[in-house]
This record gives C-alpha cells, structure tokens and sequence, in this order.
C-alpha cells in the first residue's frame, strides 16, 4: 500500500490530530457509507469504479488495525513536524531577507544633510529663473512706459520719480518690488531688512496689482549693497534696483564670501512714477537733510 496515501481522507473522514482522536464505530461507518458511493454496482459505467472501491478496502483494512493504524498516525504526525518546521524555516528566512534589503535600504539611502542641501539648491535654481523670468517682463514693459507721460501727475515718470528736481540724491533711492500684495511686506518689515546693509532714511510702499516700494538709504554705499543682494521670501521674492545707477567710479565692491553664488546678480527694470503724495513725502525728507 502506499505510504503516502492518507487513508482517513479516504474514507471521507479529517485527518491529523482529529483522524487520530476518532473511535473504530466512527471509522466503520465512515466505511459503509463510502462503499454505499464507490461500489461498482452502483457506478457501472466508472472504469475507475473497481479499482477506487479496491482503496477504499485497504485503507479500512489499515485503520481498523489498531497496530497499523497507530503507526499510520505516527507517520502522520512526523510528516506534519516536517512541515512545520519547513514553514518555520521559511519564516525565518523570509525575516532575514527582509531585515537584509531593509539594510540595504537603509545603507544606500540618501544623507539627510545632503539632501537638504539638493532641496536648498533646487528651490534656488528655480527662484533664480523666476527673478530672471520677471526682470526680462519688467525690463520690456519699463523700455514702453519709462518716458511715458504720467496720468496722475501730468509729469514725465521717470524723471519726477528720480527725485532730480527735488534735490535727492537718487544713487541711495532703491526701488523694490514683489509679485504678491498684502503677504508680509510692509514699511516696517523693509525697514527691518534694508537696515541689515545700512541706516534706512525712509520707506514708500504704493501696491496696486503689484507691490512696491521706494527705500532711501543714508549712503550710496549701503544702496549698491543692498543692490541684488536681498532677496527677501522665497515664496515671494523681492526685486531691488538701484533708481540711478551708481557711476563706475563710485560704485563700492561688493563682496559676501558666504555666498559666492547667491543671485548676485540681479538686476531691475523701470517702474512708472509714484503718486503726488509719494513725491511730495520724498521732497520733504529731502529738504530736512539740508
């Protein structure tokens, strides 16, 4: 008989530790009751049926022999021990090539620093395109209106803007500028970032559809520092440029040695003039520094 056959499944009965639990009654009529089915009077057109009705005897032959039985169940119970350790071996093996390529992970993930760092340089470069991307928007809209007629002065813009007539000195007027109105930029909170390079004379904020800003600095040098070198928000970048260039001879050197490559070189683009009541505040502080 083969070994490998499980007679209690067989005879239709559970196999295991519950086969083995079953009484001789149970296994007998487990017997008849299959017979009734398997029986090649009952399956005359089966040519299986004389040979399925031939296992069906022995494997009740074998169990209702108490000593064949009991080594039956032992060999049962052996293979079942195999098994388990066979899936306790492949548990345990599934953990260590887990706990391995979670290692390895592990091992060739990125630095945090390091990638801080590429985050710090990526939100950089993209800032740096976008300034670029507004001062070349800036720069054709300012070659159209620069000269152009003011409306709610009646003047030239960018001649009564400069402040000549006023006797300012235009080489430490900034004009700053920013995409997004209302969120943070106010005349304390430029004084606050423009004092960084210099004493702060006065702020103007005029915000329409864009914010901007004219800051008087107390000297041409403090101006030219701050000349593309504050950015402000990343989220909301700042443009400052100079509203008269300073000349070549006067201009100062400009060095930060902790930021060799830092959008250094911004540059502005023309704005049309501020309001009366801009010009008018500027003239006075003008003639109080008399």
């Amino acid at each position: 008989m083969d070994v490998e056959v499980d007679h209690y499944k067989v005879l239709g009965l559970p196999s295991g530790e519950e086969g083995a639990k079953l009484t001789q009654n149970d296994i007998k009529k487990a017997y008849r009751a299959m017979a009734l089915v398997l029986h090649p009077d009952k399956r005359p057109d089966d040519p299986d049926a004389p040979a399925n009705f031939q296992s069906l005897m022995s494997s009740y032959e074998i169990l209702k022999d108490v000593k064949a039985r009991k080594l039956f169940d032992d060999l049962l119970r052996v293979k079942r021990d195999q098994q388990r350790r066979h899936l306790e071996r492949d548990a345990k093996r599934q953990r260590m090539v887990s706990d391995l390529e979670a290692r390895e992970r592990s091992a060739f993930a990125p630095d945090a620093a390091a990638r801080d760092r590429a985050e710090e340089e990526r939100i950089a470069r993209k800032l740096k395109e976008e300034i670029e991307r507004i001062r070349k928007k800036h720069a054709e809209k300012g070659a159209a209106t620069a000269f152009a007629p003011n409306r709610e002065t009646g003047g030239v813009g960018k001649e009564n803007v400069g402040g000549a007539k006023m006797g300012l000195d235009e080489e430490k007027m900034l004009k700053v500028s920013w995409e997004n109105v209302g969120e943070g930029y106010t005349a304390e909170r430029l004084r606050g970032l423009f004092s960084e390079f210099g004493e702060v004379e006065d702020v103007v904020i005029r915000g329409k559809k864009r914010g901007s800003a004219l800051v008087v600095m107390a000297t041409k040098d403090a101006a030219a520092t701050a000349t593309g070198t504050l950015l402000g928000d990343l989220s909301n970048p700042l443009l400052v440029i100079p509203l008269k260039p300073v000349s070549v001879t006067d201009a100062p050197p400009v060095q930060r040695p902790e930021e060799p490559d830092r959008l250094n070189n911004l540059v502005g683009a023309g704005y049309q003039s501020f309001e009366d009541s801009v010009l008018e505040k500027l003239k006075k502080a003008g003639q109080k520094k008399k």
